[in-house]
């Protein structure tokens, strides 16, 4: 059985017009050919618990909690607009639900409580919770969909979340036609130049 791809889909494309239905049809599209996890960025969500804790001092940990229910939200989102795609809360169920013609997405909140490997800080978002994901299915690749194709896009502790030989590959929202082909290639570890 293939190794399963899993692909970040950032919840700045929201703010983009178009953006995350182009984005979301892309990944129906890949699905039919490749295996395809979707981890949700937090977005909205997520800018909203960063508010919330500016102006109440709500302590990070707390902050981390609810920023991960803020990635199961946008989970929601992507789980209708993804064609044929399951929504996934446990690890164990991902490798049996994920196939060819069937995209999951996950909702990362249960797995990353049980888990709690990652720092209860902004430096970690969900760069890092879909690197440590990756690694954790030994996926074949990390692909991280943004709004802009930028390296100091990623969150500061990504790197150390992501395995050494894990490869991985930044998309600009514009570059998202390029999604399937992409995924036809085969890369080296660590983002190409």
């Amino acid at each position: 059985m293939p190794a399963i791809t899993v692909i970040k889909i950032g919840g700045g494309l929201t703010a983009i017009p178009n953006a995350l239905d182009q984005v979301c049809a892309a990944v129906a599209e890949a699905s039919r050919e490749h295996r395809l996890l979707v981890v949700p960025g937090g977005g909205p969500f997520a800018d909203s618990v960063r508010d919330f804790q500016r102006r109440f001092g709500l302590s990070n940990d707390a902050a981390h909690q609810m920023a991960l229910l803020a990635m199961d939200q946008y989970g929601q989102v992507l789980a209708e607009r993804i064609t044929d795609c399951v929504l996934l809360e446990e690890p164990g169920a991902i490798a049996a639900a994920v196939r060819r013609g069937r995209a999951g997405v996950l909702a990362p909140s249960r797995w990353m409580r049980s888990a709690d490997v990652l720092p209860h800080t902004w430096d970690v978002t969900s760069d890092s919770i879909a690197a440590f994901v990756a690694g954790a299915l030994e996926a074949g690749r990390l692909i991280l969909i943004k709004p802009a194709r930028a390296t100091n896009a990623l969150d500061p502790y990504f790197r150390l979340a992501l395995p050494s030989d894990m490869p991985y590959q930044l998309l600009g929202a514009d570059e998202v036609g390029q999604l399937s082909s992409l995924l036809s290639e085969s890369i080296a570890a660590g983002e190409p130049g």
